[in-house]
């Protein structure tokens, strides 16, 4: 690879490496040593009534409707799909049973000035034999098959662009990933095997004819050659149905991301901005005609700007505009009417009479006239008549909704600004111009989707996932060289790349304080200018993972309008805060990281690598908060998750948590008898105070952090108990404990079943969440505990909860009867007829996935699992901040719902007081806010 010291375009593949990791257990048993008895004391949660408004029954089917393109093409077959590999993996591979194996994973779109690539990843999972698997998904019923058992397609859909000039690079690109050839592994590929003499590639733009043959001498590969329109409005079509926020408005400078309403997409006018103009008015899938166009776009803009100014390259001619005032050159109204408005005709002073107008009277010559105002003035010239003819087309056809795209945007600030502007003086404000975060790609996507046997007509909105790997923040997407063949050369890119200093817009690593990897603290991520990238606001395009087992939660009362982010991160005041919280807790993070894997000096490279990759992330998004789309805390918190994976931290807290798992079973015992001693009035309260006081239990937050300096975790488990005093901040304890205890003689009846969304391990899900299943279990309501499909810091997962109930059942019946039920305990899944009749009749005790790897959870994208068993499901329980507070706390239901979750944020506790970003009824007096040093207690009803 490339000496990054010397070569101005780093060498990185951003997205293409896949990287094998092993599964991680955290598999401890026995625990001895019981601790004196535990003491009650306070908490917090909440309930939400059944929705019985008709009008939402099947919302989530209707919003959710399949995406179909045209009916005649064959689709990708998704049939018995399932996640395959290891579910600690970074990304887990999606298996295909059903599909075949001769796809072709690469289409092209050559234009004039860029050549844009769509490819599918793909690699091979392994098998295991899941016994609480198939057991779990027969109860639930989801379709039988053994997962993870299918060596076949992946599922991972990368962008990718290289200038037209640099062709060579391409197709070097394509070759080194074997693009050309299936996508198989290069380094295990003959590279002296003949090639396929009928191999071809989807491909469409002018270039698609005009290197054909390069292509075949190069690759020995056809190019079969897609229309271009067919093409764009194929692509666009999918990209606005499939992609949540993919179009926004883009208004002095402000972004704003739009939710289109895909049963009100059609009819809309595509204005495709390449070398010249095409204007395209879409009025379904397949449906379009091509109603008017301009010679005067790109193009233009490219070559008068390269006569006038002599700019080697259409990035320069932008760039310099970014530096120029047009007014030198410009006539504007003013400059007729004495610095006067024209208000009669509605004319500010400043809006321009005639483009490059003053060149008349001047008595300049060309290089009289800066380059930067000269390519200012043009820009906004062709800006302003591609608006003015789009809206009248617009106009003329009544349409309201006019989308941008073609190289000529290229994600540029001053660009969509100009055109926005436009748009909104012709039409007196009543049409918006908007733009696509993929809108380069348009072209190359409809060609991807042209393969017979690779469309994604059938799609959803909520299988496809975006991620961001770690080159993203470093080069929005551009490509330069070959791809990177392993994580070794991975870190070395990153290590050569901090090298070149006032290039990289990562926060500067400080002196490290003893004991840390190297790194120690980061400094406040801020912009260090726009050395790599000459447009600050330039969209990055990231890895879209095709999910086809991830579902919408069948319980939201309205999918349509459920926004999971409680926190608005649009707010820079937010943002700087919570960039300030992560970036201070990175060295901890590492440190833990790489404690995780035994200290070695492979595991420090790697997470001094991870801590650049985030900063560089973090950076970023303090740059440009819209870089990646619409980003909420979730996606952020999610984005940390993802890095780690990236360099192969499987799981970070796993000693840590494996220690607090054994410290809380210890003591379980002597708390399952002390609830049993109490009335059941009196248990239903200490139950809920017992969660509280054990969701104190945060790794994620600094003053749990500094919490484990001052005790035990039983100790500080009784003293947060002993805090707690009701009422709480928001209380609605007595109206679940009538819903579940009933008032009078009326006795309720017992919810069905009960999904509980478990936080952290150790005493948070062992001394009160399972404590709590317990009582559920024992009132006759199946439990189904919803925990993480991956690590994420020391939140509990799905492959971790069952060992826990194992050790658990040894202090309670009642638990060892409901996990037998449940097929969680090995001895009743391998001997089920040695189960007495009393343990066959119990209520089962399940565990299921929640399908994420983050500290919150976005109902729009779970597992099938989840989905299946939240059917019968009648009762929901959020535990935790991440889960009920800044996601979700919003979140309506169809049924009942408590949201439990111990404040441990500064901020967030004043936000709450403040009740100014919740539209819960809060208590007035901060006095009722019962703090234990900074953590807040919080209980909601949702009504």
């Amino acid at each position: 690879m490339a000496d990054l010291t010397e070569d101005p375009n780093p060498v990185l593949d951003i997205d293409g490496l896949l990287i094998n990791q092993e599964h991680n257990k955290t598999q401890e048993e026995d625990n001895n040593n019981s601790n004196s008895q535990l003491k009650n004391k306070s908490a917090v949660f909440g309930k939400d009534r059944e929705d019985n408004s008709s009008k939402n029954q099947n919302q989530a089917e209707r919003d959710m409707a399949s995406i179909h393109r045209s009916g005649s093409r064959p689709q990708l077959d998704l049939s018995k799909a399932a996640i395959g590999g290891n579910f600690e993996e970074k990304d887990p591979t999606i298996l295909l049973p059903n599909q075949s194996d001769d796809l072709s994973h690469l289409a092209l779109d050559i234009g004039g000035s860029l050549i844009k690539l769509v490819y599918f990843s793909r690699h091979e999972g392994q098998s295991i034999d899941d016994k609480r698997t198939k057991t779990l998904k027969e109860r639930l019923g989801i379709a039988n098959g053994t997962r993870r058992s299918y060596p076949i397609l992946g599922g991972r859909l990368h962008f990718v662009k290289f200038e037209t000039t640099k062709i060579n690079e391409c197709l070097d690109f394509i070759r080194s990933k074997q693009l050309h050839r299936g996508g198989m592994d290069s380094r295990h590929w003959n590279a002296e095997a003949p090639a396929n003499e009928n191999a071809v590639i989807k491909a469409t733009g002018g270039g698609a004819f005009k290197f054909a043959d390069l292509f075949k001498e190069r690759l020995g590969v056809s190019l079969d050659k897609e229309d271009e329109m067919d093409c764009l409005v194929a692509g666009a079509n999918f990209l606005l149905k499939a992609i949540r926020h993919e179009a926004f408005t883009h208004i002095e400078g402000r972004k704003e991301f739009v939710q289109i309403d895909h049963n009100d997409l059609f009819p809309y006018l595509l204005v495709n901005i390449g070398s010249g103009v095409s204007m395209i008015k879409v009025d379904g899938d397949g449906k379009f005609q091509r109603v008017s166009g301009t010679n005067v776009g790109g193009g233009t803009y490219w070559g008068l700007g390269r006569l006038l100014t002599k700019c080697k390259s259409f990035d320069e001619l932008l760039e310099l505009s970014q530096r120029g005032d047009n007014r030198t050159i410009d006539m504007l109204v003013g400059d007729i009417y004495g610095g006067m408005d024209y208000s009669k005709i509605g004319l500010s002073a400043s809006t321009i009479a005639s483009s490059f107008g003053k060149a008349i009277s001047d008595n300049k010559e060309l290089e009289d006239y800066s380059p930067e105002d000269i390519s200012l003035s043009l820009l906004r010239m062709i800006s302003y008549n591609i608006g003015q003819i789009a809206y009248l087309n617009a106009l003329r056809f009544g349409l309201k909704r006019i989308f941008f795209g073609g190289f000529f945007i290229r994600g540029h600030a001053y660009t969509m600004d100009t055109i926005s502007f436009a748009i909104h003086f012709w039409s007196k404000g009543d049409a918006q111009a908007m733009f696509l975060r993929h809108e380069g790609f348009l072209g190359a996507l409809g060609a991807f989707m042209s393969y017979e046997k690779h469309g994604l007509d059938d799609l959803m909105v909520h299988q496809l996932v975006e991620r961001f790997p770690m080159g993203a923040p470093y080069t929005g997407g551009k490509i330069h060289g070959p791809p990177l063949g392993d994580l070794n050369e991975k870190i070395s890119w990153m290590e050569k790349f901090v090298l070149k200093g006032t290039e990289i817009t990562a926060p500067v690593p400080m002196a490290p304080p003893p004991g840390t990897t190297g790194l120690g603290g980061f400094e406040v991520p801020s912009s260090k200018g726009g050395t790599l990238r000459s447009d600050a606001s330039a969209l990055n395009v990231g890895v879209l993972h095709l999910v086809p087992t991830l579902e919408v939660f069948p319980l939201l009362s309205d999918p349509k309008t459920y926004e999971p982010n409680t926190i608005d991160l649009a707010d820079h005041n937010e943002l700087e805060y919570w960039f300030t919280v992560l970036s201070g807790h990175l060295p901890d993070l590492v440190d833990k990281a790489v404690a995780s894997e035994g200290g070695t000096d492979d595991a420090k490279r790697r997470g001094d690598a991870f801590a650049r990759a985030f900063s560089a992330h973090l950076s970023r998004l303090i740059e440009d908060p819209a870089a990646y789309g619409k980003f909420g805390l979730a996606n952020l918190l999610e984005l940390r998750e993802e890095c780690l994976r990236e360099f192969q931290f499987h799981d970070a807290y796993r000693s840590i948590k494996q220690r607090e798992n054994e410290a809380s079973l210890a003591v379980l015992a002597d708390l399952f008898a002390e609830l049993d001693s109490m009335s059941e009035e009196t248990r239903l309260l200490s139950l809920i105070e017992g969660v509280l006081a054990a969701n104190i239990f945060d790794w994620g937050s600094r003053a749990c952090v500094d919490l484990y300096h001052k005790g035990t975790i039983i100790e500080i488990y009784r003293m947060s108990r002993n805090k707690m005093q009701r009422p709480w901040h928001v209380d609605d304890f007595d109206l679940f404990k009538e819903r579940m205890l009933g008032s009078g003689d009326k006795k309720p009846q017992p919810h069905k079943r009960a999904l509980l969304f478990v936080d952290n391990s150790g005493a948070d899900i062992v001394l009160g969440m399972l404590p709590l299943a317990r009582e559920l279990l024992r009132r006759g309501t199946e439990v189904v505990l919803v925990a993480n499909s991956l690590p994420a810091l020391n939140d509990v997962t799905a492959m971790e909860v069952p060992v826990i109930v194992a050790e658990a059942a040894k202090h309670c019946d009642i638990l060892r009867r409901a996990a037998e039920a449940g097929s969680l305990l090995v001895d009743a899944m391998i001997n089920p007829s040695d189960s007495s009749k009393e343990n066959s009749s119990s209520v089962p005790l399940m565990v299921v996935e929640n399908g994420c790897g983050s500290p919150c959870i976005d109902l729009r994208q779970v597992s099938s699992e989840l989905a299946a068993a939240a059917k019968d499901a009648d009762l929901i329980i959020l535990e935790g901040m991440g889960r009920a507070l800044h996601t979700n706390f919003n979140a309506r239901f169809k049924c009942d719902a408590l949201k439990l979750a111990m404040v441990k944020n500064q901020r967030l506790a004043e936000k709450l007081i403040e009740g100014n970003i919740y539209d819960s009824p809060l208590i007035d007096s901060v006095n009722t806010q019962i703090r234990f040093q900074l953590f807040g207690v919080i209980v909601m009803l949702v009504r």
